[in-house]
Formats: C-alpha cells, structure tokens, sequence
C-alpha cells in the first residue's frame, strides 16, 4: 500500500511539470497590429497576458508623446481607452507587460479617417429656364481627403466627376466641394440630380466610404405673356361694374396682383386675385389699372386704363315695350328710375282715357296692375318720370288676346259606314278671332280649313267653329281627327298661339250578314236535342238575341247567347226562331222555323153511326189521329184474298147503301215519317125482314132533291135561250127586270 502512493505522487509531480511548462509566460494585444478609428469616435486597446498570475503592465507611445487616454489594469488584464478619438491618437502604441523577471512588449497602429456626411447640393441662384446656374456639391469634415472621390449626375448624364488627390501632411477635417454650371431647359423640370461621395479606404465598411445625396430640380420660368381682359368695356357710365381678368405664363404659376397708378406714380394694391371686380364706380375710380404676375424667377406687368363717363338718369319700363296678355289676366308694369335718388313719377294712357289700373310708388320704381285686364286696357301706357328739370316718358302697349282652351270636336251622331255624319270644330271665347285659322284634319290629310277674316270694330269675346260633312267608311277607323286652332299674332310674345283637339275615329258598321246554322236539323223527331248557332257581321261586334213568334205574331225573349240550344224537344217547340244581331248602328234579323216530329199515336178508327148497322144503311168509317200533322191515314178493308185500300178523305170512308158484303173488318193505318199506328174494327150488317115495309132515309133525300132539281133545270133552260137571242146574259139584269 505505501509502495502505491509513492508511485502516484511522483506521477503528479511529472505532470504538474510538464503542465506549467507548457504555461510559459505570454502576452496578447486586441485588436492585433493595426485599428482604424473615426475619429471622434471611442476605441479600447487591451492587453492580456497568461502564464503569471499578478503581471505589471505600462503603456506608451512609440515617440513618447502623451497617451492622452484612460488605463485600467485589471489583474492579468490592461485596457487603454482613448475618447474621444483626435489626430493626437494617430500612432503606434507599445504595452510593456512584466512577471518577475520576464518583460514583453507588443504594439499597435491606430489609424484615424473621418467618413462624410450625406452630401449637400447647392445652387447659386434660382433654376431659370434659359439662365446659367453654377450647383455645387459639397461634402464636410472628411479626412482623409486625399483618398476623395465626388461626381454629380442629372438624371443618368454623368456632370462631372473629381478625385482630391493632394499630398498634404496638414491633419485636420476638411470640407470639399465639386461645381458644375449649366444652362436649365424645359426638360430638366422634374429630373434628379444625384451628388455621391466616395472615400477610397478598403478597410472601412461600404456604407460609410460612399454617401449619395439627390435632388429633384425645381426650374422656373420668369413671368411672360401677361395679359388683361375687360368685361363690358373699357369706357364705363358711372355707376356700372366692370370685370378685369389678368392671366400669366410662368412656372410656377405666377400670382396676379392688381394695382392702381396713382398720381405720383406710386402704385396702390387692390387685390391679389386673377380677376378685379370694380362696381358702382364713380368718375374718380378713372385711371390706369396694372396687373403683374410674379413669381420667385422674377416679375412681369402690364396695364389698362378705365374711363368712368359721367352717367344720366335712365328709365326702364318692363315688361315692355309690348306685351300680350290674355283677357281675365293680371298684369303688372313697372317703371324704374337709374341715376336719380328721388325722381317723380307718374303714369297715363296715350289718349288720356281712365288708367283702369292700380299705381304704386316706391323710391326709384312704380307699378300699374291691370287685373283683371280687359277690353278697356288695351292701351299704350306712359311712364313720365322727372328727376330736376329732365324730364323722360317710356311707353309701354298693352295687347289682348284670348285663347283659353283646346278646341271642341263634335259629331251630329254615331260614326256609321256609309251614313253622312256632320262634324263641327269649336273654338270658345277667342279674340282677336279676325286672326284665327281653324284647321280639321284625318290623319295627315287636311279636310277642311278656314280663316275668319272679317274686319270688325267690335271687341268681344266670341266662340267660331268649322263643319263640315263626311261619310266614313270602316279605312277610316283608328284614324285620329285634329282639330287645330291657330291665332296667328306674330307681334305678340304668348304662347300658346296653337291649340288642338284631337278625337280618335270608331266607326260602326250595322249588323249585317246574319246567319243561322241548325245542328243536327232544323226538322227533328219529338227528344231530340238540337243546336240553333247564330252569326252576324258589325262593327262593334253585335249583340245576339233570341226569340221566338208566337201565334199572335209577338216575338218571345229566349237568350243573349250566340248558339241557343233545345235539349229533350217536343212537339210544341216547333215554330219559328228569330235571331236579331244588334249594335249601336243597328239591327239584323234572321228566321228558322224548327219542325218537331211526332210519331202518330191516339188513333181513334169509329163506325158511325155504328159498328153494327141494317142493309142499306149509310155507315162513315173514319179514322183520326190525334194532334200529330203531316200524318198520312190509309184505310183498309181486310180480306182473305187480300187487303183493299179504300178511297179515304180526311181519313173518312162513307158506305151509301150498306150490304152484307160490306161487313167484315176494316183497319186504319196512320204513318209518317217518324213512325205509324194501326187500328181496326169490324162492321156488322144485318139484313132486313120481308113482312116490314122498308123505307130508307137515303130514299127520302133523293126524293127532295129531284123534285127541287125539275123546276131549276127548267129555268136555265129559259135563260139560257134568252142570252142566246141577246149575245150575254147578266143576271143582275135579269134580276132587276123582275123587280
């Protein structure tokens, strides 16, 4: 164990000696060898050393000049602090530092410089166009300032360029300049002109060897082209206003002063406005007027001279000379007096009839009101106005006229195709009506014009009109009617002179063309349905009515429908049907007779006077058949050996002399077209018994008649041989003869 430790303690003893040979004594400088300093600025040289714990330290310029800085040793730290920094820094400084017996020194350099400021840009005078102008760029406290470099661009143009390349071993700031003179243009209004400075020391940053410093160029024009403008005129009446307008070419734009020229020359400032307006001048205000533009290039003047005439009084009547106004109006003249602060005035008619009127005087201006105006105004009016010993009359004619309203377009009636129809064309209350023009048109077409050109005294109001009588025609509806009116007074301001009326043509067409269409038919069987359509052409389309005639002859209201529709028909809707087409024009009437037809039915077939009668008797076989017409009825007498039709009238069969063989059965067939029905009966005839004396009815009515007929065939004889002796026979003749 003791052997161990022994080995180890020498071990460290070997290590502890190679380590501090390997921490020999050393000194480091910071910053190494060489600093470039701004001078002005504060820098700090330190000295460190390693190797010994407590070294000494001492500093010193290499020509023994005053440090002129502050040290701080700190340990095996030395800092020297040199603020600010100035030529007397610019050296080499030495730092001895000494641990026991060893002593190092080491150096460094410090080198100054002093960067420019942003560059200034001056210039000798304003930037005129046309001018020469000297600008000068300058750089302050710069140092070195053999190491310079300045140039000057307008825009991308290089000016100048100059490198300050002196040899001087004068230390101190200096300030450098570079001048360029040139001549401005129009052009160079709004280009840049750029000064940079560059100093050439590589060991510097960029930024603070190289300032640039622009300028954008103002260039000026000196005020030109000066010019003044007078509203109304130069030559002025006392009391009026004039307008000066002044106007003038520079840049920048130059400011406009007016001034007066007074008597001694001098001028007195009226205003700094472009335009001078003068009012209410007086003779005095006469004289020379002078406006300058200026600006900072310079200055530029020009003058008018004003002359204030001595003014008279002057009166103004209005709405004068002449004026229109309409009967019923209100109307106001007035008269105003200028120059005169206290005139008289006073109003008459030119025939020094009543004013009719209202005056009112105030100051300078009197009124006449005519309201409401009528015939008795229609006058010329003076104003007489005295102001002193002058005297001035005005005059002002009044003129009536009525035109109060559009005209009247009326009709004698209703516009009817093809019937005459009288249209008048009113104008109401108008005057002067020896001046009125009436016009009538239809479309473009004039149809009628008159001029009412009586030359009458009387002043009245009166209405005229226009007429006139046209047919129309269906061309003609659409059509517009115009009426215009026209009241040609050219010397008078009104307005309207032209009024007009306009009415747009309808014209009717009575219902014509009136049709019936029947579907199915207008011949039916009885329960059927059937549909009556009636049309009739017109303008306006017409009303359709349905009626129908009863069996007095007066017509019943059925429909305003067009189609009139039966459903379920029956007998007793047969007759006539009357549709009438009816507009304001007229009326149109068209008839169908509608036939319902009926199956026959209630067939009566009778023996008469019995189904059972003697030999010779008479028997009627009659056969009806109940309400149906137009029904055939054939009668018939059955047989085995056949039917045989009988010669029936009105569906009766008569039998004279009834025998045996008439008996048997006989049958009545009634048809039409819808239908028929049968029916039959059978006769029975007995014969007589011999012991009974017979005597017939038959017999008896042959037995009168041939003892009427005897007498009678004798007389035709008798005249029949008389007319023949004669030539004629009358019987009226003959009968008074007798008489």
């Amino acid at each position: 164990m003791p052997r161990k430790t022994v080995v180890i303690f020498g071990a460290l003893n070997i290590l502890r000696t190679v380590f501090a040979a390997s921490q020999a004594f050393k000194i480091e400088i910071f910053p190494e060898s060489k600093i470039l300093a701004q001078i002005g600025d504060s820098i700090s040289l330190t000295y460190s050393t390693t190797g010994c714990d407590s070294p000494s330290f001492s500093w010193r310029t290499q020509i023994d000049s005053p440090l002129n800085g502050k040290v701080i040793n700190e340990g095996t730290k030395s800092t020297l602090t040199l603020e600010p920094v100035g030529f007397a820094h610019e050296h080499s400084y030495l730092c001895t530092a000494t641990c026991g017996h060893d002593k190092q020194e080491r150096g460094v350099q410090v080198d100054l410089y002093s960067s420019p400021e942003d560059p200034e840009i001056s210039f000798s005078g304003l930037l005129e166009v046309g001018k020469p102008v000297t600008v000068t760029c300058l750089v302050r406290d710069v140092y070195p300032f053999d190491r310079l470099e300045m140039h000057l661009l307008k825009g991308d143009h290089l000016m100048k360029n100059q490198e300050f390349v002196e040899d001087t071993d004068v230390k101190a700031l200096e300030t450098k300049s570079l001048e360029v003179t040139f001549t401005p243009t129009n052009e160079d209004i709004g280009k840049t002109l750029v000064c940079g400075a560059k100093l050439h020391i590589d060991e510097i940053d960029f930024k603070l060897k190289e300032k640039e410093t622009t300028k954008t160029l103002q260039v000026y024009i000196s005020p030109r082209n000066t010019v003044i403008s007078v509203n109304p005129s130069k030559r002025l009446q006392e009391g009026g206003s004039v307008t000066m307008t002044c106007s003038s070419e520079g840049l920048p734009a130059p400011q406009i002063l007016w001034s007066k020229k007074l008597d001694n020359g001098n001028l007195q400032l009226l205003s700094e406005n472009a335009t001078l307006t003068l009012i209410a001048m007086r003779m005095e205000d006469s004289g020379i007027y002078v406006c300058e533009g200026v600006n900072l290039a310079g200055r530029d003047r020009t003058q008018v001279e004003l002359i204030v005439q001595e003014k008279l009084f002057t009166v103004e009547i209005s709405p004068g000379p002449q004026i229109a106004t309409q009967i019923g109006d209100s109307v106001t003249l007035t008269c105003r007096v200028m120059g005169c602060e206290s005139p008289s005035i006073s109003w008459r008619t030119q025939i020094d009839s009543p004013l009719s009127g209202k005056v009112r005087t105030e100051g300078t201006k009197s009124t006449l009101t005519l309201s409401p105006v009528s015939f008795e105004n229609e006058h010329s009016y003076l104003c007489i106005v005295t102001c002193g010993h002058k005297k001035v009359e005005k005059e002002i004619k009044v003129d009536l006229y009525s035109f109060p309203s559009d005209p009247k377009i009326e009709m004698s009636g209703l516009l009817v195709e093809g019937n005459p129809v009288n249209v008048s064309c009113k104008v109401p209350d108008v005057y002067p009506f020896d001046r009125l023009e009436i016009e009538l048109l239809k479309g473009e077409s004039i149809m009628k014009k008159k001029n009412f050109l009586e030359d009458v005294d009387n002043k009245s109001l009166e209405t005229k009109s226009l007429e006139m009588t046209f047919i129309p025609t269906t061309e003609d509806t659409g059509k517009v009617l115009v009426c215009q009116a026209k009241l040609h007074i050219d010397e008078m301001e009104f307005e309207p002179k032209q009024r007009q009326s306009t009415q747009t043509l309808y014209v009717n067409i009575a219902p014509r063309d009136t049709t019936i269409s029947v579907s199915p038919s207008s011949i039916l069987e009885e329960g059927s349905s059937v549909n009556m359509t009636c049309s009739s052409d017109g303008l306006p389309a017409p009303k359709i009515l349905w009626r129908r005639q009863l069996n007095n002859g007066e017509l019943q209201f059925l429909s305003e429908n067009t189609t009139l529709t039966l459903i379920s028909t029956k007998m007793e809707d047969s007759g006539i049907y009357v549709c009438e087409g009816i507009n304001q024009a007229g009326k149109s009437r068209k008839e169908v007779e509608l036939t319902i037809q009926v199956a026959p039915k209630d067939i009566q077939l009778r023996a008469i006077p019995s189904e059972s009668v003697k030999e010779g008797d008479t028997v009627i076989i009659s056969c009806t058949c109940g309400n149906v017409p137009q029904t055939w009825i054939i009668l018939k007498k059955k047989a085995e050996t056949g039917d045989t039709v009988l010669k029936s009238t009105g569906g009766e069969y008569t039998i004279h002399k009834a025998q045996l063989e008439d008996a048997g059965v006989y049958e009545c067939e009634s048809k039409n077209q819808v239908g028929l029905q049968l029916r039959s009966l059978t006769l029975d005839v007995k014969g007589r018994e011999n012991n009974k004396d017979y005597f017939s009815p038959e017999l008896l009515v042959l037995y009168c008649a041939s003892s009427l007929i005897i007498p009678a065939i004798g007389m035709i004889i008798y005249f029949a041989r008389r007319a023949n002796m004669k030539g004629s026979y009358s019987l009226v003749e003959a009968q008074k003869s007798k008489v």
